[in-house]
């Protein structure tokens, strides 16, 4: 029967009926191999947990409960409003309070802006809209953080010149320490006509 086995695996490495070539290190692993193997294991295991948990948790939007994603959603519509109806009565204070301290914006024009750049244009009426059309709004969260877009129909100046048109809007908000949402980014996009230049 031994020799029966040997001739069926050729190696005669495993000791098992086998049509195939049993390879050693497959049977008997070196140690180093094994440890590898055994903290594969171990890392494969702990993930699956965790995002185990998140699914059961909310298997949509992990970290944030429906209830609350909802609440959060209509105080981001609310705060956007705000921030719109101080863009277009240039009220700095309401602004000021939108704004977080590392806020950046980034115009259509790719010039990088500051909250105290942001702030003093609009103080000194540099920044003038009269119209500011917001449709096609849509938030979305990531744990903490909010990422708005929106479609805006603009008319007015800036520093920069007219810029009356269509743009693409982005806002990123981030939950600060207090539980408040606080602008972190902006960003504008002209939307232009095929053929169009800046």
């Amino acid at each position: 029967m031994r020799a029966f086995l040997k001739s069926i695996d050729r190696r005669g490495l495993a000791g098992l009926p086998s049509v195939t070539i049993m390879h050693a290190a497959m049977i008997n692993p070196s140690k180093p191999l094994r440890r590898r193997l055994a903290l594969i294991a171990t890392f494969a295991a702990m993930l699956a947990a965790v995002l185990t948990q998140a699914a059961l948790a909310n298997p949509q939007h992990p970290g944030m409960p429906r209830g609350q994603r909802h609440e959060s959603r209509h105080e981001i519509f609310q705060l956007e409003e705000t921030w719109r109806d101080a863009l277009l009565k240039g009220n700095t204070a309401a602004m000021d309070s939108l704004l977080a301290d590392d806020y950046m914006a980034i115009t259509d024009s790719g010039i990088l802006q500051t909250k105290e750049q942001t702030l003093a244009n609009l103080r000194s009426g540099k920044v003038r809209l009269t119209a500011l059309d917001i449709s096609d709004r849509k938030v979305r969260f990531y744990g903490t953080t909010a990422l708005v877009t929106s479609l805006a129909e603009v008319q007015g100046t800036t520093p920069e010149g007219n810029i009356s048109g269509s743009y693409r809007f982005t806002h990123v908000y981030a939950r600060n320490a207090q539980g408040k949402w606080k602008i972190v980014s902006f960003e504008a996009s002209k939307i232009r006509e095929p053929g169009e230049h800046k």
